[in-house]
């Protein structure tokens, strides 16, 4: 018992030892929000993002402020938000992270409201090669239909 609580904290320890970047879970979302109200709307307003991430307008603006200082947006008070390049890029991931675990979530027959509340836990910690197996594994289970309905018949 002993060995394997030492064996799991050092998994933790190795965790939080990992590669760092310069951006959090919460930055991420952010610029996932402001990505989907972009392409919905053409645009995005400190009031639009702050109904979606259910914080003050005065939070939205720090954190427009950070990721604009991070080099992820141009943020001008009062004027447009635009995601730069690199905010475009985490944005997208997120989104493609987003897509493929919606869909493995569909395939275990978890509903869309549930499936999407866990994702958003998620989305922001799994490894970029956990992500390309679950495509591959996802790719597997729909090009083998005889095996893909034994799991949902079970």
């Amino acid at each position: 018992m002993k060995s394997k609580n030492s064996k799991r904290l050092e998994s933790i320890k190795a965790a939080h030892k990992s590669e760092k970047s310069n951006y959090s879970a919460r930055m991420e979302d952010y610029l996932e929000i402001i990505s989907e109200l972009v392409e919905l709307k053409g645009y995005a307003t400190t009031l639009d993002i702050s109904r979606y991430m259910n914080v003050s307008a005065p939070s939205v603006t720090k954190m427009l402020q950070r990721l604009d200082e991070n080099g992820f947006l141009e943020y001008e008070k009062y004027h447009g938000i635009n995601l730069t390049n690199k905010g475009i890029q985490i944005a997208e991931g997120i989104r493609q992270k987003h897509g493929i675990l919606l869909e493995f979530f569909e395939i275990l027959g978890i509903g869309d409201e549930t499936a999407n509340q866990d994702i958003e836990g998620i989305e922001h910690h799994l490894n970029a090669k956990t992500i390309r197996q679950l495509r591959k594994f996802i790719t597997f289970l729909k090009s083998n239909p005889k095996i893909l309905d034994n799991f949902k018949n079970l």
